[in-house]
């Protein structure tokens, strides 16, 4: 039963637009298919830092730590930027247009990957979504939460390949249009500016 509930909680978490969405529908769109599944790969990777650290307890500290929380969201923010300036910028890696992907999968990947790695966010989030699912039992609680915790990347890779297979679709008949390609890259520039300013005011 709470395994069901986790499942359903995780989902509609994942399916939230957040910068690994965001990243995964702009790679489909710009690079293709294959591209958007390495992209879905790295944002996957991703977690493995914030469950480990969830695991472990590091979490707590990166919450207690401010300098180091401020560390590592700044990080992210200045990331976020120049996700953003990639897309304005003419054949930059995110940009899109007619041409597929010229990135080998494990860059695609690990720009993926960094986008999570760098958000602070996510050890708080699992330290605050896991245990409740735990079944109480202390010498079973580092296991039961890597098994979520499995269970949840599972998922998110699921989706994101879902949403980069969908965009790598409709890439088809946007790439048709200079004007909509003007506009995609614009809009996901913006998109990613306004991740970076929210996880620049946010606090530990």
């Amino acid at each position: 039963m709470l395994s069901a509930q986790f499942l359903l909680t995780t989902l509609v978490v994942v399916l939230a637009p957040g910068t690994g969405v965001i990243y995964t529908l702009a790679t489909g769109l710009g690079r293709g298919r294959t591209a958007a599944i390495w992209a879905a790969v790295g944002c996957t990777i991703g977690i493995v830092p914030h469950l480990l650290a969830a695991t472990l307890g590091l979490a707590a500290l990166l919450h207690t730590s401010a300098l180091l929380f401020q560390i590592v969201k700044f990080a992210g923010v200045a990331y976020l930027l120049y996700l953003a300036w990639q897309m304005l910028k003419t054949g930059g890696a995110l940009s899109v247009g007619t041409e597929t992907s010229t990135l080998s999968g494990l860059r695609i990947a690990r720009r993926g990957a960094l986008i999570n790695i760098l958000n602070p966010k996510l050890s708080l989030f699992f330290l605050a979504l896991l245990p409740p699912f735990l079944s109480g039992n202390p010498a079973t609680a580092t296991l039961e939460m890597i098994a979520l915790g499995s269970l949840f990347m599972g998922v998110t890779f699921g989706v994101f390949v879902f949403y980069g297979v969908f965009a790598a679709t409709a890439r088809r008949w946007l790439i048709e249009s200079e004007t909509a390609m003007h506009w995609l890259n614009r809009g996901f520039a913006a998109i990613f500016a306004g991740l970076a300013a929210r996880l620049a005011v946010e606090r530990a």
